[in-house]
């Protein structure tokens, strides 16, 4: 029986041997004697995770170490029958064993048995069959321990999972149970601040029976005040029936009052209406034309002995030459050269009295009337004094006072319905040219300008700056502009003589839409150059081209009202910028006035005399009827 096995070993050892190129058997088992450490691996690996019972560690231990080929007949005994993944998972309670089955190794190692010769093969095989023997059975409890790990890992996986699902269960409680904890802490929030409120609310009833206490004696005090008020009362309810029918006599009074004050209103307008008519009149019987005369101061004061002014008469001026006999056989003769004019001032008026002359007729403006105001005279006479005056109250000129004026009138006018608006232009005709003196460009980008002629005879000037001014300041600043831009310089008789004509214009619009009506006028307000002669201006280069050019347009503007004065057919408008622009106010629909300027001075006796002689034509001229630009 025995020997079977062993044959059956050597088949498989020939086996073996013949399928690794027949190689030899003993140098087989030289190379398993050099290398005993690679044995006790694999026979560790094989019980690795483990844990063999008692019976097993008592056994015998063996006397040879284990050959290679013997190592892997017993390798491939547990591939059979043992789950290398259950061992695997075993491996953590299994340490105990390790230690074990390298103490048996190592007593197998140094046992007493002699090794058998290289040539005893049987012995050795039986040697192996002894081994083989003892793995199976070691083979065998291993596997008996492993089912036993099995069963113990099944129940630990089964009771883990209920220990994993009692966990999340615990998880959530605790969840829960923190979700309360959170809530209580709130709730405890709450209620330490409803403790708090409590208190406070004690404290506001505690105070609020208090006051109703001294509310409840207050009430008591009211009722009996109530009752007293109640009698007033009755009284006052008697009195308001009295009131009642008062106020009912007091409304049809009022109802008869607002008649009487529409009435009123009609008779105010009608009574506006006819100042105006009559104002119109009185205008007309000066003369729509008027001449006024100004007499300039000398410069140390007084009045020069060749003009002559009678105090109860301020309407007359007298110039008085005395001149040489040229035979010198008679006595001197004095001639005597008489003026009569719509007002004659004397060096003394002020600029207040002057403009009250005047005042009536820039009250005609608002009236829907055209009205002009021109000064004329010699350089050096007053003329620019006289319309725009000095910056002062008590010395400002003709242009600011009838401005002032307008603006007034046209307020005090508002209350009866009227609605004003007002535009300014500043124009001056200099070397026969039209500039615009509220021009704020450059000089080099300055437009060209011409007077154009309407159908409705309306003269206007192209590229002209037009303001909307609203008040006396406004205007005041337009005209310290043009004074800045204006052509002055200084001559033989003028240190700051104009060189240009200037023209302010101000055109009026007033709409009262209750009464349906509207009016529209100009106030034209202008200064002209000084006339002047090149013998006593002594004037040279461009001095002399503007002074042909001012004395040209004076005898042109004298040669038109020549031709009023004479009513021709024909008046030479045209032949002066000047006269073409002051058209409307010399012969059209206008009220004019004309101031003439005169120097004091003996040696200006030739210039004054020219002057009030053209001022004399001016005054005999005789126009149209003057009409109101009225809708």
């Amino acid at each position: 029986m025995s020997r079977l096995p062993v044959m059956t070993s050597k088949r498989v050892l020939t086996s073996s041997s013949s399928s690794e190129n027949s190689q030899d058997l003993q140098p087989a088992q030289k190379r398993l004697r050099k290398d005993p450490e690679n044995v006790k691996p694999q026979a560790a690996a094989t019980i690795i995770g483990t844990k063999r019972p008692a019976a097993a560690a008592s056994r015998a231990p063996l006397s040879k170490p284990v050959r290679g080929t013997g190592a892997a007949t017993v390798a491939a005994v547990p591939s059979r029958g043992v789950l290398k993944p259950s061992v695997a998972s075993t491996a953590a309670k299994g340490s105990n064993m390790k230690q074990t089955v390298a103490s048996t190794g190592t007593k197998a190692g140094g046992g007493g048995a002699a090794r058998r010769p290289p040539w005893d093969l049987k012995g050795k095989v039986s040697d192996m069959e002894g081994k083989i023997h003892n793995y199976q059975s070691k083979v065998k409890s291993v596997s008996q321990e492993n089912e036993v790990l099995r069963d113990t890992m099944a129940q630990k996986q089964s009771r883990m999972v209920v220990m994993e699902k009692e966990l999340e269960k615990a998880r959530n409680q605790i969840s829960e149970y923190e979700g309360e904890l959170q809530a209580l802490s709130g709730v405890r929030d709450e209620l330490e601040k409803v403790s708090s409120d409590k208190s406070t609310l004690q404290k506001e009833f505690s105070n609020l029976e208090g006051k109703y206490k001294v509310i409840e004696t207050l009430r008591e005090s009211q009722e009996t005040e109530l009752q007293t008020l109640k009698m007033k009362l009755s009284i006052q309810e008697s009195t308001l029936a009295r009131l009642q029918t008062t106020l009912r006599e007091t409304e049809e009074d009022l109802r008869s009052s607002r008649d009487t004050v529409a009435q009123q209103k009609d008779e105010l307008h009608a009574g506006e209406m006819e100042r105006r008519q009559l104002h119109n009149t009185i205008q007309e019987l000066k003369g729509n034309i008027r001449v006024f005369c100004r007499v300039r101061p000398l410069v140390d004061g007084g009045l020069s002995k060749h003009i002559q002014l009678l105090a109860n008469d301020n309407k007359t001026i007298t110039l008085a030459k005395t001149e040489e006999s040229h035979t010198g056989r008679t006595a001197d003769t004095q001639k005597i050269y008489n003026f009569s004019f719509d007002r004659v001032f004397s060096p003394q008026a002020s600029q207040k009295e002057v403009f009250e002359e005047i005042s009536l007729l820039v009250q005609s403006a608002l009236d829907g009337y055209n009205v002009c105001c021109f000064a004329y005279g010699q350089t050096g006479s007053g003329k620019t004094y006289t319309m725009e005056g000095d910056e002062f109250d008590d010395t400002r000129g003709v242009i600011p006072r009838a401005v002032k004026q307008i603006f007034r009138a046209a307020e005090k006018l508002e209350a009866q319905g009227w609605e004003f608006t007002f535009t300014a232009s500043f124009v001056e005709i200099y070397n026969e040219t039209l500039r615009d003196l509220l021009y704020t460009g450059k000089a080099s980008k300055r437009p060209e300008h011409e007077i154009r002629k309407s159908s409705n005879n309306e003269v206007s000037i192209t590229n002209l700056t037009y303001e909307k001014v609203s008040n006396e300041d406004q205007v005041l600043g337009l005209i310290a502009l043009a004074n800045q831009n204006r052509s002055t310089a200084q001559t033989a008789q003028n240190d700051r003589s104009s060189r240009s004509h200037s023209v302010f214009q101000l055109d009026i619009e007033g709409v009262n839409a209750g009464r349906d009506v509207k009016c529209k006028s100009t106030l034209c307000l202008v200064d002209l150059a000084g006339s002047e002669r090149m013998v006593k201006s002594q004037s040279q280069g461009e001095r002399f081209k503007e002074m042909t050019a001012i004395n040209g347009s004076l005898s042109n503007l004298g040669i038109v009202i020549a031709a009023l004065a004479n009513k021709e057919s024909y008046v030479p408008y045209r032949n002066s910028k000047l006269t073409y622009l002051l058209q409307g106010c010399l012969g059209g629909n206008s009220k004019t006035l004309m101031f003439v300027n005169i120097a004091p001075e003996p040696d200006s006796f030739g210039e004054s005399l020219n002057s009030l002689r053209f001022a004399s034509k001016v005054n005999d001229c005789v126009i149209g009827t003057a009409s109101a630009n009225r809708k």
